[in-house]
């Protein structure tokens, strides 16, 4: 790689810059993945379909995939990673994941979580209509919807300081 084919760009990824020299063809999943070795962000399908790779970009979910790195120079992106604090306890939302059994393989379940914590962020207590609409473009091929709806119901409990 010569530098004539690098872009420099500044990422805020899960609060920690990173000044980075990247290609201009490298996708967010490339670099979320490869160079900063943030595993939690799935790859799959590579095209848009399913979800699995979707990160929140400045609070607002995208396909990172589909996002080309070198469009968001100064920008805050934050992972699945991103949601654990320093103390290491896990996020409301992954808690509920764990209580309410939204994961089966677990694979897709990054991608499902960041989108909820999208919705409950601008939305404290969605409906079952309201959650399936923010999670429409998220695909888990086990099939475990009623169990994921059913973690974003409680997650948005307990984000209210409501028992689930």
């Amino acid at each position: 790689m010569t530098e004539k084919q690098c872009t420099a760009i500044t990422l805020t990824v899960n609060g920690d810059v990173f000044r980075l020299q990247i290609e201009p063809h490298w996708t967010l999943t490339h670099v979320i993945r490869t160079v900063l070795s943030l595993t939690g962000t799935k790859e799959h399908c590579d095209e848009g379909a399913c979800g699995m790779c979707t990160v929140l970009v400045d609070g607002k979910p995208i396909l990172s995939c589909m996002t080309l790195a070198a469009t968001l120079d100064g920008r805050e992106v934050m992972t699945v990673e991103g949601l654990i604090k320093g103390d290491g306890k896990l996020h409301p939302i992954q808690a509920a994941w764990v209580e309410e059994h939204g994961a089966q393989c677990g694979y897709c379940t990054p991608g499902f979580v960041m989108a909820t914590k999208a919705l409950l962020d601008r939305n404290a207590s969605p409906s079952t209509l309201q959650i399936k609409e923010a999670l429409g473009g998220n695909i888990c091929r086990c099939g475990n919807y009623e169990f994921i709806i059913n973690s974003v119901h409680a997650a948005a409990k307990m984000m209210r300081g409501e028992e689930a």
